[in-house]
């Protein structure tokens, strides 16, 4: 994977990715020198945003690995820049580099709601727990200017659909009226990804995420409300997280958190490179051991797209990681599980000029 230009990688002020190269989609894009490099470069990139029409909404999955059936996405790339995200070769599908284009080059999709009211309103929907965030972040910055998630909770609460959201952003806390009034009803359950209590390294490792101390602020603050949350070490990372799982999880039971998950560092398609020129930049004398840890636990490849392997790895590391999940969670009383929630109440909301709305 080459960087922007052909000398080395730069540091890039609050971005993740040190490189831009072609998806695997996008075979036109080519680099080359017109002489005309400076040598002191901006220091930081702009975030853009377009909007684009979705003509449909709710994906579905067949995937044994998953608790789910059903997700959406209110926007594709995010902000949140984490470089370790398995979500990012999903940008080369629109012609967009996995590197700094999924962090940097977004796409906002604000009839999401409309079309999600549609999609719930259909005589062949079935209701199930739809997730939100398994893809990219609902509560990455821009949701504060675009508000797209707001008004899809809105449709779910109007519904009263199930919905299970995956966040590390704190935005969330600016649609507690919402959660705690679906959560009284059990239609709502919260997943905060911590995955290291030091600050600086969060900073270097997801840098427009807030900091693992304000992540705990809002376990604390949704669980005050009412809204079942669930602390999700995730990813852990061989040989640079992972003797932390323990703290983690006592800090969110400390915070609210009544169940907790963990899945190992993925690394599927560019993810891999990408992971690795940060680990060269910055933690050089960690690399090799968190490589040689990752490939232990796949066969000697830097990743396994298998099912049932894929999330947590296989071999004697990763079933001492377990064994030390599962202790810590018995502990700490900790659910590895989360309770179910309610299907039984989804129905379609009235609206202007049904025919029961005459009586």
């Amino acid at each position: 994977m080459q960087s922007l230009d052909p000398h080395p990688p730069l540091r890039r002020k609050s971005r993740a990715a040190l490189s831009n190269a072609a998806g695997r989609f996008d075979l036109a894009r080519s680099e080359e020198d017109d002489g005309w490099f400076q040598e002191a470069p901006p220091v930081s990139i702009a975030t853009e945003i377009r909007a684009e029409v979705a003509r449909s909404l709710i994906t579905y999955n067949r995937s044994p690995d998953l608790p789910f059936d059903r997700s959406i996405n209110p926007y594709r790339g995010c902000e949140h820049g984490c470089i370790y995200c398995f979500a990012r070769p999903s940008h080369a599908y629109l012609g967009l580099s996995p590197g700094l284009d999924f962090e940097t080059r977004l796409v906002a999709r604000p009839n999401a709601p409309e079309v999600l009211r549609k999609e719930l309103s259909s005589k062949s929907y079935r209701v199930a727990t739809l997730a939100i965030g398994t893809n990219t972040d609902p509560y990455q910055p821009c949701e504060r200017d675009w508000g797209i998630m707001r008004a899809c909770l809105e449709v779910l609460r109007d519904f009263n659909h199930p919905v299970a959201i995956v966040t590390k952003g704190t935005l969330i806390e600016r649609d507690l009226d919402i959660l705690s009034e679906m959560a009284r009803r059990g239609l709502v359950r919260v997943g905060v990804s911590v995955t290291t209590l030091d600050a600086d390294l969060s900073r270097r490792m997801e840098p427009r995420v807030p900091v693992p101390a304000r992540r705990l602020a809002t376990i604390k603050r949704l669980s005050e409300a009412g809204v079942p949350v669930r602390i999700m070490t995730s990813p852990l990372v061989p040989g640079l997280t992972d003797h932390e799982l323990e703290a983690l999880l006592a800090a969110g039971a400390e915070a609210g958190a009544d169940a907790a998950s963990w899945i190992m560092l993925r690394l599927p398609r560019e993810v891999s490179e990408l992971w690795q020129d940060w680990l060269r930049e910055h933690e050089p004398g960690r690399a090799e051991k968190v490589m040689a840890r990752l490939r232990e636990m796949h066969g000697g490849r830097d990743y396994d797209p298998r099912w049932g392997q894929r999330m947590r790895g296989e071999g004697e590391y990763a079933e001492m990681v377990g064994r030390r999940f599962k202790l810590a969670c018995a502990r700490l009383g900790l659910s590895e599980k989360a309770a179910p929630l309610r299907c039984d109440l989804f129905a379609k909301p009235s609206q202007a000029g049904d025919q029961l709305s005459l009586f």
